[in-house]
């Protein structure tokens, strides 16, 4: 590891970091053989650019967004309110699914699509339960790897690592040092592409790749995916995907039918396909019209 330094725009006092700033913030972060960043250099966030990462930090009410997310994301949110409730399930679906596969023996993981860290984090849930877990976290956004350097912290026993890289890649991702020094891949591992997929349209193989990424894992390993789609409430959603589209972010949602192709050849954990938060929910289970709010499938498969 080699001690790097790295520059980021500095922070507005309303919480969204502004576009442009007469300060920098220096922050000094362990940089593994993955990382895109040389030392010293200047991190290109690209903060007049919505990001989907950034906005999603929006609909969690986090800080770590520029302008230019935080008005996309509210054009988002004028469409379509329920994105809130939709961005709140899917973590709480991310929590609960990791707490399942820790108590089926899984004790390796890979999320792709990670997003800004939001506490708890996928590590943290499973080390609770299981410490010695291991988790590498995949993210194509500087800001992400600014943030994922500096709080994904592992628990003795366990391990995180952290790989920039897009899911578009997912060969450069099976290669990885970081990901080849932290998982052993011949051994299971639950992959997680959480609210990441409906941001690969058709034209990038997007069946392909997460076929090329269950390839290269073990039997017994299982793919957990949460996907925005239009069933539920066509009309809101068709204008949210010409939102991202506008702004220069791929989508594509995608149907019933279509979302269950990535689980082509895998054994369904039941109750199979559902709405995020009838996926083996802690309490009693929401009212149906929460379902067009939340507008999303979710899913898990054993190889």
């Amino acid at each position: 590891m080699r001690r790097a330094a790295i520059r980021i725009p500095g922070q507005g006092s309303n919480g969204a970091h502004p576009d442009t700033s007469p300060l920098d913030t220096l922050i000094l972060l362990s940089f593994g053989k993955d990382a895109t960043v040389e030392p010293g250099s200047p991190v290109d966030l690209r903060q007049n650019q919505p990001h989907t990462a950034r906005m999603y930090d929006y609909y969690l009410g986090g800080q770590d967004h520029y302008n230019a997310d935080a008005q996309a994301a509210e054009q988002v949110v004028t469409i379509w309110p329920g994105v809130r409730m939709a961005a709140q399930q899917n973590r709480a679906f991310i929590h609960r699914v990791t707490r399942f596969l820790v108590n089926a023996g899984i004790r390796q993981f890979l999320d792709i699509g990670t997003g800004i860290p939001t506490e708890p984090n996928l590590h943290q849930v499973a080390q609770q339960i299981a410490p010695d877990s291991r988790v590498v976290y995949v993210d194509n956004d500087p800001i992400v790897l600014v943030h994922a350097r500096a709080l994904m912290v592992s628990s003795p026993q366990g391990r995180t690592n952290y790989v920039s890289a897009d899911v578009t890649t997912p060969e450069k991702i099976l290669d990885a040092t970081g990901l080849r020094d932290t998982l052993d891949l011949s051994r299971p591992v639950a992959l997680s592409l959480n609210a990441l997929m409906h941001f690969v349209p058709d034209e990038q193989d997007a069946y392909g790749i997460v076929e090329t990424l269950m390839d290269g894992l073990a039997p017994g390993s299982y793919l957990v995916m949460t996907h925005v789609t239009p069933d539920l409430d066509p009309t809101a959603i068709a204008a949210v995907v010409d939102i991202y589209r506008r702004s220069g972010l791929p989508c594509q949602v995608r149907s019933r039918d279509e979302f269950m192709r990535f689980f082509d050849g895998l054994e369904l954990i039941d109750p199979g396909m559902e709405v995020p938060h009838r996926w083996r929910p802690d309490k009693v289970a929401p009212p149906k019209k929460m379902d067009a709010q939340v507008s999303a499938y979710a899913c898990v498969g054993r190889k």
